[in-house]
């Protein structure tokens, strides 16, 4: 099991929850704010399988546009190793 914390732009986060939804990925939205990218963003927690990981990857990465103020950077994607997961 893999922990992936995506942060990304507020402009993109609608159409990649629902492509992560559409192809059973859970989600988990967290309003942030910060400097991080330098612009309004959202941090997104998934639970992910590590066979699915670069599956995700590809969901996040297709659905995040470029953004003409940006300096090519449409999110960042931390993926963590859990050692241990409770599903109650």
């Amino acid at each position: 099991m893999k922990m992936m914390i995506v942060i990304l732009n507020d402009q993109d986060v609608d159409a990649v929850i629902s492509r992560l939804v559409e192809k059973e990925f859970r989600v988990t939205r967290v309003a942030s704010t910060g400097g991080f990218l330098r612009r309004g963003n959202t941090t997104l927690l998934l639970g992910v399988q590590e066979d699915r990981v670069d599956e995700a990857a590809v969901i996040i990465r297709s659905n995040c546009e470029e953004h003409l103020d940006s300096d090519g950077c449409r999110a960042m994607v931390f993926v963590l190793d859990v050692a241990k997961h409770i599903q109650i």
